[in-house]
């Protein structure tokens, strides 16, 4: 199909370039519909010489001024009344250069269902203010679409198949002022119209006025995002779900690299204070809508705070700030791996164990738990003690969330062995292993897949709770040292608690049960000591202290 193109120019009190802009696209072949946003003189009166009908060029003058969205629209529907295809936008100020129209034209044959969005290439002369926002905008973009493809959501530079535009304008309620360049993108990325970006050079005239409201029209743009954002959160497994795959877990590791990757572009482009400003309402929508994890968030508050010194109940707030605290936990993970976390903010609370234990080449089991930031201890480590490290994990999905930060970062993934149970063979595998000098890591607060049948029940925070065997039946199998990790943030940095629990577990046939509960309380102890300390960053949420069943033998 060849578009018959019609140029839509929304135009408030801008006149100057108009001339030459109309000239280079009736070069090009291409209608002109001027549509005048209720110009005050001098400009409605230059706006109106330029009307030539026989030229193809037309002037509509808006009654009242309604904004630059509803100049659009009405350009559109005027190119739609008289057989257009496709409204080219363009700036009246002529800022865009139009010297690669035929470029244009020429997508819009090949792909006549698609929407074209310019991004600019800026010389030295845009102002920095503007740059800082429209970076600012596109992440928030980025966000909104769960879609790194959107080069520009600001620029006036865009090629709308007609009837799609006026389809999205008719049944979504899109911005009609300085909000429309970005809500109807954003909305018309959510139907899944093709979005194709084109490079367009932009510079910023002497003297040029621009019809942008500092204050007024960058609170429309936040209660635009806001609304946005929430439109997101409900669409957003619709979205996820355009990228088609042939198996469940494939879908979830496109789904994870995407938010890796949006998180990555925010941190660069905004810096950790703004993405955790970001970050506020999306917690808040989990907040809002996670039952089960606020119960649980409270059960454990109130827990941890009873056994403080300062006593308490723990608020809404406090539930909400746990919540929060998750999700920055998950961006420091992603800041570490980009390499915007220093080593040097990683504070090593006994440099000497740590060190001794790095010098001694000999391996060793590292109990780990979901209070703090392993993952971030890891990320900054050096190379040669990062390669020694071993996970054990429940399932396959670490295998995946390795895959997903290998691609991100070649250096980040972890090695990982899945693991259901400490077997004999798996025990085997792991000597092999310690004999070689590894580190084997495996979570102490987590119960094995298999039930509570190989746990402990022993005092965590005033009741008691389950705490699993694995570690310390896999310390005696090994025979080796055995040291603790916590990472917890502390400011602006981190502490690296790294603790000599054991030179080695003995497990003696005759009171096997008894040692196991006298490891797993003294674990315990230590884990709660580390929770007081630090109760927001503890990130197990689901009820850690459920009623004995009568399988439990202990």
């Amino acid at each position: 199909m060849i578009p018959r193109i019609c140029a839509v120019i929304p135009s408030r009190n801008h006149h100057l370039a108009l001339a030459d802009t109309v000239r280079q696209l009736r070069a090009a072949g291409l209608a002109v519909c001027i549509v005048d946003d209720n110009s005050d003189e001098p400009a409605r009166s230059a706006i109106a010489a330029l009307h030539r009908p026989d030229d193809l060029v037309t002037i509509l003058r808006l009654p009242e001024h309604e904004g630059k969205g509803a100049a659009v629209f009405a350009g559109a529907q005027h190119a739609s009344a008289h057989g257009f295809t496709h409204a080219f936008q363009v700036d009246a100020d002529g800022q865009h250069d139009l010297t690669h129209l035929d470029h244009l034209i020429a997508l819009a044959t090949a792909q006549p269902d698609a929407l074209i969005v310019g991004y600019p290439l800026y010389d030295r002369s845009v102002p920095v203010a503007r740059a800082i926002g429209r970076k600012l905008t596109n992440v928030w973009v980025w966000i909104e679409t769960l879609s790194l493809h959107i080069k520009d959501a600001m620029l006036g530079y865009r090629l709308y198949p007609i009837p799609l535009l006026l389809r999205v304008a008719a049944e979504e309620p899109v911005g009609r002022r300085m909000d429309f360049d970005i809500d109807i993108l954003v909305r018309m990325a959510w139907r899944g119209i093709r979005i194709v970006n084109t490079p367009v050079h932009v510079r910023y005239p002497e003297g040029n006025t621009s019809n942008f409201h500092y204050l007024r029209d960058n609170w429309r743009i936040t209660k635009l995002h806001t609304r946005l954002v929430f439109g997101m959160l409900v669409r957003a497994p619709r979205l996820l779900g355009r990228r088609q795959s042939t198996h469940w877990a494939q879908l979830g590791e496109r789904g994870a690299l995407l938010g890796l990757r949006i998180a990555a572009a925010v941190y660069r482009h905004l810096g950790q204070r703004l993405c955790l400003a970001l970050l506020a309402p999306v917690a808040f929508y989990f907040f809002l809508t996670g039952s089960e994890q606020r119960r649980a968030s409270r059960q454990f508050l109130t827990r941890v705070f009873s056994v403080r010194p300062e006593g308490g109940a723990p608020r809404t707030r406090d539930v909400f700030m746990h919540m929060f605290d998750f999700a920055r936990k998950a961006l420091e993970t992603i800041a570490a791996w980009v390499g915007e976390i220093d080593r040097s903010r990683v504070e090593v609370v006994d440099p000497g164990a740590l060190r001794q234990a790095e010098r001694s080449g000999r391996g060793l089991l590292l109990i780990v738990s979901h209070l703090g930031n392993v993952d971030l201890s890891r990320a900054v480590l050096d190379a040669e003690t990062r390669a020694r490290l071993t996970v054990l994990v429940h399932t396959r999905h670490a295998e995946n969330y390795n895959r997903i930060v290998r691609s991100f970062h070649r250096e980040a993934a972890m090695n990982t062995i899945q693991v259901s149970d400490v077997t004999p063979a798996t025990a085997m595998l792991l000597a092999e292993r310690i004999a070689s000098g590894a580190w084997i890591a495996i979570a102490g607060d987590r119960t094995p897949i298999s039930g509570d049948s190989r746990v402990s029940r022993v005092s965590f925070l005033g009741d008691p709770a389950p705490f699993p065997q694995g570690p310390y039946v896999l310390a005696h199998l090994l025979r080796c040292p055995v040291y603790l990790l916590f990472c917890l943030r502390d400011g602006t940095g981190w502490r690296m608690h790294f603790e000599k629990f054991a030179d080695e577990l003995t497990l003696p046939r005759a009171n096997r049960e008894e040692a196991l509960r006298r490891h797993a309380q003294l674990y315990a102890e230590r884990l709660q000591s580390h929770c007081i300390e630090a109760p927001y960053q503890w990130y197990n949420f689901f009820d850690f202290w459920p009623p004995q069943t009568k399988d439990s033998t202990n």
